[in-house]
Protein backbone atom coordinates (compact mmCIF):
# COMPACT_ATOMS: atom_id res chain seq x y z
CA UNK A 1 0.00 0.00 0.00
CA UNK A 2 1.30 3.33 -1.38
CA UNK A 3 2.13 5.77 2.27
CA UNK A 4 -0.31 8.80 1.83
CA UNK A 5 -0.44 10.01 5.34
CA UNK A 6 2.09 13.14 5.65
CA UNK A 7 3.05 12.20 9.52
CA UNK A 8 5.32 15.44 9.03
CA UNK A 9 2.37 17.43 8.54
CA UNK A 10 0.62 15.60 11.61
CA UNK A 11 3.56 16.48 13.70
CA UNK A 12 3.85 20.64 12.84
CA UNK A 13 0.12 20.48 14.00
CA UNK A 14 0.54 18.50 17.29
CA UNK A 15 3.67 20.21 18.32
CA UNK A 16 1.76 23.85 17.57
CA UNK A 17 -1.48 22.26 19.49
CA UNK A 18 0.92 21.66 22.36
CA UNK A 19 1.49 24.70 22.89
CA UNK A 20 -1.46 25.99 22.83
CA UNK A 21 -2.25 22.98 25.24
CA UNK A 22 0.10 24.30 27.47
CA UNK A 23 -0.90 27.32 28.59
CA UNK A 24 -4.99 26.68 29.18
CA UNK A 25 -6.44 26.71 32.44
CA UNK A 26 -7.50 23.90 34.68
CA UNK A 27 -11.22 25.24 33.91
CA UNK A 28 -10.48 25.42 30.02
CA UNK A 29 -9.43 21.52 29.94
CA UNK A 30 -11.75 20.48 32.23
CA UNK A 31 -14.45 22.38 30.33
CA UNK A 32 -12.95 20.32 27.13
CA UNK A 33 -13.08 16.85 29.02
CA UNK A 34 -16.94 17.23 29.89
CA UNK A 35 -17.62 18.57 26.52
CA UNK A 36 -15.32 15.01 25.33
CA UNK A 37 -17.99 13.09 27.36
CA UNK A 38 -21.11 14.75 26.69
CA UNK A 39 -20.16 13.85 22.85
CA UNK A 40 -19.36 10.40 23.67
CA UNK A 41 -22.60 10.07 25.41
CA UNK A 42 -24.41 11.58 22.45
CA UNK A 43 -23.04 9.68 19.91
CA UNK A 44 -22.62 6.27 21.49
CA UNK A 45 -24.60 4.42 18.94
CA UNK A 46 -22.00 5.46 16.01
CA UNK A 47 -19.26 4.15 17.93
CA UNK A 48 -21.07 0.61 19.02
CA UNK A 49 -21.64 0.21 15.40
CA UNK A 50 -18.27 1.07 13.71
CA UNK A 51 -17.06 -1.06 16.69
CA UNK A 52 -19.38 -3.82 15.70
CA UNK A 53 -18.14 -3.58 12.26
CA UNK A 54 -14.49 -4.09 13.74
CA UNK A 55 -15.77 -7.33 15.78
CA UNK A 56 -17.64 -8.83 12.72
CA UNK A 57 -14.40 -8.27 10.73
CA UNK A 58 -12.17 -9.68 13.24
CA UNK A 59 -14.20 -12.66 13.87
CA UNK A 60 -14.57 -13.67 10.41
CA UNK A 61 -10.71 -13.66 10.49
CA UNK A 62 -10.76 -16.33 13.41
CA UNK A 63 -9.57 -14.00 16.20
CA UNK A 64 -9.65 -15.89 19.41
CA UNK A 65 -12.31 -14.78 21.85
CA UNK A 66 -9.73 -13.15 24.49
CA UNK A 67 -8.70 -10.95 21.67
CA UNK A 68 -12.03 -10.08 20.60
CA UNK A 69 -13.62 -9.34 24.60
CA UNK A 70 -10.12 -6.58 24.54
CA UNK A 71 -11.43 -4.88 21.16
CA UNK A 72 -15.16 -5.20 22.03
CA UNK A 73 -17.40 -2.17 23.28
CA UNK A 74 -21.11 -2.40 24.67
CA UNK A 75 -22.69 0.14 25.97
CA UNK A 76 -21.82 -0.50 29.67
CA UNK A 77 -18.57 -0.33 28.32
CA UNK A 78 -18.71 3.46 26.65
CA UNK A 79 -21.17 4.35 29.78
CA UNK A 80 -17.67 3.21 31.97
CA UNK A 81 -15.77 5.33 29.54
CA UNK A 82 -17.83 8.29 29.57
CA UNK A 83 -17.71 8.66 33.55
CA UNK A 84 -13.69 7.58 33.39
CA UNK A 85 -13.73 11.17 31.56
CA UNK A 86 -15.62 13.26 34.01
CA UNK A 87 -13.41 11.38 36.82
CA UNK A 88 -10.43 12.85 34.66
CA UNK A 89 -11.94 16.20 34.69
CA UNK A 90 -12.22 15.92 38.64
CA UNK A 91 -8.87 15.20 39.34
CA UNK A 92 -6.23 17.90 40.63
CA UNK A 93 -4.46 19.21 37.73
CA UNK A 94 -0.02 18.07 38.08
CA UNK A 95 0.67 20.71 35.72
CA UNK A 96 1.86 24.61 37.30
CA UNK A 97 2.76 22.46 40.61
CA UNK A 98 6.09 23.56 42.46
CA UNK A 99 7.56 20.11 43.12
CA UNK A 100 10.16 21.83 44.98
CA UNK A 101 11.64 25.28 45.90
CA UNK A 102 14.60 26.96 47.60
CA UNK A 103 16.01 29.64 48.85
CA UNK A 104 19.61 30.03 47.81
CA UNK A 105 22.50 31.32 50.30
CA UNK A 106 22.79 34.41 47.39
CA UNK A 107 18.98 35.18 47.87
CA UNK A 108 17.93 33.39 44.59
CA UNK A 109 15.36 31.04 44.85
CA UNK A 110 15.07 27.87 42.26
CA UNK A 111 11.77 26.10 41.37
CA UNK A 112 11.02 22.68 40.30
CA UNK A 113 7.78 22.91 38.38
CA UNK A 114 5.83 20.16 36.65
CA UNK A 115 5.45 20.96 32.83
CA UNK A 116 3.90 19.21 30.22
CA UNK A 117 6.07 17.13 27.60
CA UNK A 118 4.88 18.65 24.56
CA UNK A 119 3.54 15.91 22.21
CA UNK A 120 3.10 12.26 23.38
CA UNK A 121 2.82 9.82 20.69
CA UNK A 122 1.33 6.13 21.54
CA UNK A 123 1.13 3.18 19.52
CA UNK A 124 -1.05 0.91 20.78
CA UNK A 125 -3.53 -2.96 19.77
CA UNK A 126 -6.58 -3.96 19.94
CA UNK A 127 -8.45 -1.89 23.08
CA UNK A 128 -10.16 1.43 21.72
CA UNK A 129 -10.59 2.24 25.14
CA UNK A 130 -7.19 3.16 25.23
CA UNK A 131 -8.21 5.60 22.57
CA UNK A 132 -10.29 7.50 25.44
CA UNK A 133 -7.51 7.28 28.03
CA UNK A 134 -4.54 8.22 26.39
CA UNK A 135 -6.12 11.75 24.82
CA UNK A 136 -8.01 12.74 27.94
CA UNK A 137 -5.15 12.05 30.11
CA UNK A 138 -2.88 13.83 27.59
CA UNK A 139 -5.62 17.21 27.39
CA UNK A 140 -5.49 17.45 31.43
CA UNK A 141 -1.87 17.46 31.10
CA UNK A 142 -1.34 20.28 28.69
CA UNK A 143 -0.08 17.65 25.99
CA UNK A 144 -0.91 17.33 22.15
CA UNK A 145 -1.44 12.88 21.25
CA UNK A 146 -0.42 11.39 18.25
CA UNK A 147 -2.17 7.65 18.44
CA UNK A 148 -1.84 4.76 15.90
CA UNK A 149 -3.77 1.77 17.19
CA UNK A 150 -3.85 -1.70 15.33
CA UNK A 151 -5.82 -2.47 12.91
CA UNK A 152 -7.98 -4.49 14.03
CA UNK A 153 -10.02 -1.82 16.01
CA UNK A 154 -9.42 1.08 13.09
CA UNK A 155 -12.90 1.71 12.35
CA UNK A 156 -13.59 2.17 16.22
CA UNK A 157 -10.94 4.47 16.59
CA UNK A 158 -11.52 6.63 13.65
CA UNK A 159 -15.20 7.22 15.45
CA UNK A 160 -13.82 7.81 18.94
CA UNK A 161 -11.09 10.42 17.67
CA UNK A 162 -13.64 11.83 15.40
CA UNK A 163 -15.91 12.13 18.82
CA UNK A 164 -12.66 13.86 20.95
CA UNK A 165 -11.84 16.37 18.05
CA UNK A 166 -15.56 17.25 17.30
CA UNK A 167 -15.37 18.41 20.98
CA UNK A 168 -12.23 19.88 21.45
CA UNK A 169 -13.52 21.93 18.03
CA UNK A 170 -16.74 23.03 20.23
CA UNK A 171 -14.98 24.71 23.00
CA UNK A 172 -12.30 26.36 20.67
CA UNK A 173 -9.28 24.08 20.85
CA UNK A 174 -7.55 23.02 17.98
CA UNK A 175 -8.47 19.29 17.02
CA UNK A 176 -4.91 18.51 15.85
CA UNK A 177 -4.59 18.04 20.05
CA UNK A 178 -5.77 14.30 19.42
CA UNK A 179 -4.71 12.84 16.33
CA UNK A 180 -5.02 9.28 15.00
CA UNK A 181 -3.00 7.33 11.89
CA UNK A 182 -5.52 6.42 10.11
CA UNK A 183 -3.69 4.29 7.65
CA UNK A 184 -2.67 0.81 8.64
CA UNK A 185 0.46 0.75 6.85
CA UNK A 186 2.91 -0.51 9.23
CA UNK A 187 5.95 1.74 7.19
CA UNK A 188 4.29 4.54 9.19
CA UNK A 189 5.14 2.99 12.43
CA UNK A 190 8.88 3.03 11.70
CA UNK A 191 8.50 6.59 10.58
CA UNK A 192 6.66 7.92 13.41
CA UNK A 193 9.32 6.31 15.84
CA UNK A 194 12.09 8.44 14.02
CA UNK A 195 10.29 11.81 14.44
CA UNK A 196 11.88 12.82 17.39
CA UNK A 197 11.78 16.37 15.65
CA UNK A 198 7.97 17.20 16.85
CA UNK A 199 7.63 13.53 19.23
CA UNK A 200 8.54 14.22 22.91
CA UNK A 201 7.59 10.94 24.37
CA UNK A 202 6.81 7.46 23.05
CA UNK A 203 4.90 4.99 25.05
CA UNK A 204 3.98 1.92 23.12
CA UNK A 205 1.11 -0.54 23.99
CA UNK A 206 1.49 -3.92 22.73
CA UNK A 207 3.25 -7.30 22.98
CA UNK A 208 7.05 -7.97 23.36
CA UNK A 209 7.89 -7.49 19.63
CA UNK A 210 6.18 -4.06 19.44
CA UNK A 211 7.94 -3.13 22.47
CA UNK A 212 11.38 -4.56 21.02
CA UNK A 213 10.99 -2.68 17.83
CA UNK A 214 10.50 0.72 19.92
CA UNK A 215 13.45 -0.07 21.97
CA UNK A 216 15.61 -0.74 18.64
CA UNK A 217 14.38 2.01 15.82
CA UNK A 218 12.97 4.74 17.73
CA UNK A 219 14.83 8.41 18.53
CA UNK A 220 11.92 9.39 20.37
CA UNK A 221 12.45 8.45 24.18
CA UNK A 222 10.53 5.55 24.90
CA UNK A 223 8.73 4.36 28.04
CA UNK A 224 7.55 0.62 27.90
CA UNK A 225 5.23 -1.14 29.88
CA UNK A 226 1.74 -3.00 29.16
CA UNK A 227 2.79 -6.47 29.20
CA UNK A 228 4.07 -8.72 32.12
CA UNK A 229 3.74 -12.34 33.13
CA UNK A 230 1.80 -12.15 36.69
CA UNK A 231 2.12 -14.52 39.91
CA UNK A 232 0.54 -15.19 42.83
CA UNK A 233 2.71 -16.91 45.23
CA UNK A 234 0.25 -19.01 47.73
CA UNK A 235 2.63 -19.31 50.97
CA UNK A 236 1.93 -22.07 53.83
CA UNK A 237 0.39 -19.55 55.80
CA UNK A 238 -2.07 -18.36 54.11
CA UNK A 239 -5.82 -18.24 54.50
CA UNK A 240 -7.04 -20.74 52.09
CA UNK A 241 -10.37 -18.92 51.08
CA UNK A 242 -9.14 -15.49 50.21
CA UNK A 243 -6.47 -17.56 48.40
CA UNK A 244 -8.58 -18.90 46.13
CA UNK A 245 -10.87 -15.86 45.86
CA UNK A 246 -7.91 -14.10 44.61
CA UNK A 247 -6.45 -16.30 41.93
CA UNK A 248 -9.65 -16.67 40.66
CA UNK A 249 -10.66 -13.36 40.35
CA UNK A 250 -6.71 -12.25 38.84
CA UNK A 251 -7.70 -14.96 36.15
CA UNK A 252 -10.75 -14.97 35.28
CA UNK A 253 -11.92 -11.47 35.82
CA UNK A 254 -10.37 -10.01 32.55
CA UNK A 255 -7.78 -12.69 31.33
CA UNK A 256 -7.11 -11.00 28.54
CA UNK A 257 -5.26 -7.74 30.36
CA UNK A 258 -1.46 -7.56 31.22
CA UNK A 259 -2.59 -7.40 34.92
CA UNK A 260 -4.12 -10.55 34.25
CA UNK A 261 -2.89 -13.87 36.56
CA UNK A 262 -0.60 -16.13 34.38
CA UNK A 263 1.34 -18.60 36.97
CA UNK A 264 -0.03 -19.81 40.88
CA UNK A 265 3.33 -20.88 43.20
CA UNK A 266 1.92 -22.82 46.20
CA UNK A 267 4.10 -23.75 48.62
CA UNK A 268 4.25 -27.49 49.55
CA UNK A 269 2.70 -27.70 52.75
CA UNK A 270 -0.23 -26.44 51.36
CA UNK A 271 -0.55 -27.86 47.98
CA UNK A 272 -2.49 -31.27 48.91
CA UNK A 273 -4.78 -28.53 50.42
CA UNK A 274 -4.96 -25.00 48.13
CA UNK A 275 -4.45 -26.82 44.53
CA UNK A 276 -7.83 -28.83 44.48
CA UNK A 277 -9.92 -25.67 45.71
CA UNK A 278 -8.00 -23.69 42.95
CA UNK A 279 -9.00 -26.17 40.31
CA UNK A 280 -12.32 -26.52 41.69
CA UNK A 281 -13.40 -22.91 41.42
CA UNK A 282 -11.78 -22.68 38.16
CA UNK A 283 -13.28 -25.12 36.45
CA UNK A 284 -16.73 -23.53 36.05
CA UNK A 285 -15.07 -21.21 33.59
CA UNK A 286 -13.10 -23.15 32.59
CA UNK A 287 -9.44 -22.67 33.13
CA UNK A 288 -6.55 -24.51 31.11
CA UNK A 289 -4.15 -25.63 33.98
CA UNK A 290 -0.38 -26.04 33.14
CA UNK A 291 0.69 -27.95 35.72
CA UNK A 292 4.36 -29.49 36.88
CA UNK A 293 4.19 -33.48 37.60
CA UNK A 294 3.32 -33.07 41.41
CA UNK A 295 0.63 -30.59 40.84
CA UNK A 296 -0.77 -32.64 38.42
CA UNK A 297 -0.61 -35.82 41.07
CA UNK A 298 -2.66 -34.19 43.09
CA UNK A 299 -5.27 -32.87 40.73
CA UNK A 300 -5.47 -36.41 39.34
CA UNK A 301 -6.25 -38.21 42.40
CA UNK A 302 -8.78 -35.56 43.56
CA UNK A 303 -10.36 -36.49 39.90
CA UNK A 304 -9.64 -33.08 38.67
CA UNK A 305 -7.24 -33.76 35.87
CA UNK A 306 -9.91 -32.75 33.11
CA UNK A 307 -9.08 -29.62 32.85
CA UNK A 308 -5.20 -29.72 33.08
CA UNK A 309 -2.15 -30.93 31.52
CA UNK A 310 1.62 -31.37 32.04
CA UNK A 311 3.11 -28.13 31.92
CA UNK A 312 6.03 -27.67 29.11
CA UNK A 313 9.38 -26.08 29.56
CA UNK A 314 8.26 -22.77 28.28
CA UNK A 315 4.87 -22.42 29.89
CA UNK A 316 6.04 -20.79 32.80
CA UNK A 317 7.62 -17.69 30.51
CA UNK A 318 4.06 -17.06 28.89
CA UNK A 319 2.31 -14.46 29.26
CA UNK A 320 -1.26 -16.07 28.33
CA UNK A 321 -3.70 -13.39 27.81
CA UNK A 322 -6.67 -16.20 28.08
CA UNK A 323 -8.21 -19.05 30.62
CA UNK A 324 -4.90 -20.76 30.82
CA UNK A 325 -3.21 -20.80 33.99
CA UNK A 326 0.34 -22.14 35.06
CA UNK A 327 0.49 -24.28 38.33
CA UNK A 328 3.92 -24.75 40.35
CA UNK A 329 4.80 -26.11 43.56
CA UNK A 330 8.23 -25.21 45.61
CA UNK A 331 9.77 -25.53 48.39
CA UNK A 332 10.02 -22.22 50.12
CA UNK A 333 9.58 -18.35 49.90
CA UNK A 334 12.59 -18.19 48.92
CA UNK A 335 12.04 -20.58 45.46
CA UNK A 336 9.00 -18.59 44.68
CA UNK A 337 11.01 -15.68 45.07
CA UNK A 338 13.55 -16.93 42.23
CA UNK A 339 11.05 -18.19 39.98
CA UNK A 340 9.53 -14.86 39.72
CA UNK A 341 13.27 -13.68 39.21
CA UNK A 342 13.80 -15.97 36.33
CA UNK A 343 10.32 -15.28 34.99
CA UNK A 344 8.76 -11.86 35.69
CA UNK A 345 8.28 -9.30 33.29
CA UNK A 346 8.63 -6.40 36.20
CA UNK A 347 4.42 -5.78 35.56
CA UNK A 348 2.51 -7.18 39.11
CA UNK A 349 3.17 -10.29 41.69
CA UNK A 350 1.14 -11.12 44.62
CA UNK A 351 1.16 -12.89 47.72
CA UNK A 352 -1.22 -14.16 49.78
CA UNK A 353 0.02 -14.65 53.66
CA UNK A 354 -0.80 -14.54 57.23
CA UNK A 355 2.97 -14.02 57.95
CA UNK A 356 4.15 -10.54 57.77
CA UNK A 357 7.60 -11.09 57.94
CA UNK A 358 6.85 -13.59 54.46
CA UNK A 359 5.18 -10.64 53.61
CA UNK A 360 7.78 -7.88 53.99
CA UNK A 361 10.71 -10.08 51.96
CA UNK A 362 8.10 -10.88 49.43
CA UNK A 363 7.82 -7.46 49.20
CA UNK A 364 11.23 -5.97 49.56
CA UNK A 365 12.35 -8.49 46.73
CA UNK A 366 10.12 -8.42 44.19
CA UNK A 367 10.97 -5.61 42.34
CA UNK A 368 7.75 -5.48 39.50
CA UNK A 369 6.23 -2.44 39.02
CA UNK A 370 3.18 -3.10 41.35
CA UNK A 371 3.50 -5.86 44.52
CA UNK A 372 0.50 -7.14 46.79
CA UNK A 373 -0.21 -8.76 50.00
CA UNK A 374 -3.17 -10.57 49.96
CA UNK A 375 -4.80 -8.65 47.07
CA UNK A 376 -5.37 -9.56 43.36
CA UNK A 377 -2.89 -8.38 40.53
CA UNK A 378 -5.83 -6.96 38.76
CA UNK A 379 -5.47 -3.89 40.85
CA UNK A 380 -2.22 -2.46 39.08
CA UNK A 381 -4.61 -0.26 37.51
CA UNK A 382 -4.35 3.78 37.03
CA UNK A 383 -8.18 4.07 37.38
CA UNK A 384 -7.78 1.44 40.71
CA UNK A 385 -5.10 3.25 42.07
CA UNK A 386 -6.96 6.38 42.04
CA UNK A 387 -5.40 7.69 38.96
CA UNK A 388 -8.61 8.25 36.98
CA UNK A 389 -7.06 6.20 33.97
CA UNK A 390 -3.66 5.20 33.06
CA UNK A 391 -1.61 6.07 29.51
CA UNK A 392 0.00 2.60 30.34
CA UNK A 393 1.54 0.27 33.09
CA UNK A 394 4.98 0.99 32.82
CA UNK A 395 7.47 -1.84 33.72
CA UNK A 396 10.41 0.25 33.14
CA UNK A 397 12.53 2.15 35.92
CA UNK A 398 13.43 5.55 34.72
CA UNK A 399 10.70 8.19 34.78
CA UNK A 400 7.51 6.30 35.66
CA UNK A 401 6.98 2.85 36.94
CA UNK A 402 3.37 0.93 37.21
CA UNK A 403 0.17 2.90 36.31
CA UNK A 404 1.21 5.98 34.22
CA UNK A 405 -1.77 8.51 35.26
CA UNK A 406 -1.72 12.73 35.23
CA UNK A 407 1.53 13.45 37.06
CA UNK A 408 3.48 10.61 35.03
CA UNK A 409 2.50 12.71 32.04
CA UNK A 410 4.48 15.73 33.39
CA UNK A 411 8.18 16.40 32.75
CA UNK A 412 10.16 19.47 35.10
CA UNK A 413 11.66 22.67 34.86
CA UNK A 414 13.70 24.67 36.84
CA UNK A 415 12.89 28.28 37.44
CA UNK A 416 15.15 30.54 38.68
CA UNK A 417 13.33 34.20 40.61
CA UNK A 418 16.38 36.70 40.76
CA UNK A 419 16.75 40.25 41.29
CA UNK A 420 19.44 41.48 39.41
CA UNK A 421 21.50 38.49 40.20
CA UNK A 422 24.85 38.10 38.23
CA UNK A 423 27.29 34.40 38.69
CA UNK A 424 30.61 35.55 39.96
Amino acid sequence: MEVTTDLKVMGRSAQMASRKLAVLTTEQKNEALLAIANELEQRAELVLKENALDVHAAREKGTGEALLDRLSLTPKRIGGLVSDIRRVAELPDPVGADIESRLLTNGMRVTKRRIPFGVVGVIYEARPNVTIDIATLCLKTGNASILRGGSETLRSNKALVDVIQSALTSVGLPAAAVQYIDNPDRALVSELLRMDEYVDVLIPRGGAKLHRLCKEQSTIPVITGGIGICHVYVDEACDMEKAVNIIENAKVHRPSVCNSLDTVLVHHRVAEAVIPKIAERLSTYPVQLKAVPEAMGILSQHGQAAHAELAGPEDFSQEWMALILGIKIVQSIDEAIEHIHEHSMDHSDSIVTTDWAKANQFINEVNSSAVFVNASTRFNDGGQFGLGAEVAVSTQKLHARGPMGLEELTTYKWIGFGDGHIRS
